[in-house]
């Protein structure tokens, strides 16, 4: 199931990057070789962004890549050393469902309830928005599938977090 989730992410983010890619060189050229700018590419280009980084972050932590301080794992024991990442899970856990479960769904919500529109695009905010509750659901998801292991049989699965 995990490979199935990383799979698809990983396509749509290689989707979006591709998309994004053209976006910006469509902007340029119609900038620089036909001299009328688009209207829309720039906003488009803000709001794929968002989604890239967000979802990209989602991606990166479910395979490990995130960034972390060794400063203290290194000084704990192999059970002190589960303990910590145990906690530090629980830890993203709960960031990520305050923050951008609760917090995100809030938001897109409140702009969904008060019928907000990009200007030059013209579509919802709310759909630009719900990439946050989206990636927080991705976070809790792989901190889970990484956190059970832990807690089962006392080992580190195999993006172990140190």
């Amino acid at each position: 199931m995990r490979e199935q989730v990383n799979n698809i992410i990983k396509n749509f983010l290689i989707f979006l990057m591709g998309f994004m890619l053209f976006n910006v060189v469509w902007q340029v050229f119609s900038r620089y070789i036909l001299g009328a700018p688009s209207t829309f590419t720039e906003e488009l280009a803000r709001y794929l962004l968002i989604w890239i980084s967000l979802l990209g972050g989602a991606y990166a932590s479910g395979q490990g890549m995130h960034l972390a301080i060794n400063l203290l794992p290194n000084q704990l024991s192999k059970e002190g050393q589960r303990k910590l990442s145990i906690f530090i899970s629980l830890i993203i856990m709960l960031f990520a469902l305050l923050a951008m479960v609760i917090g995100g769904g809030r938001l897109v919500y409140i702009t969904y309830v008060l019928a907000q529109s990009s200007s030059a695009l013209g579509i919802p905010m709310s759909y630009v928005y719900s990439v946050v509750p989206l990636s927080g659901i991705l976070i809790i998801y792989y901190e889970v599938l990484d956190i059970i292991p832990r807690l089962r049989s006392g080992t580190e699965p195999q993006n172990i977090r140190s």
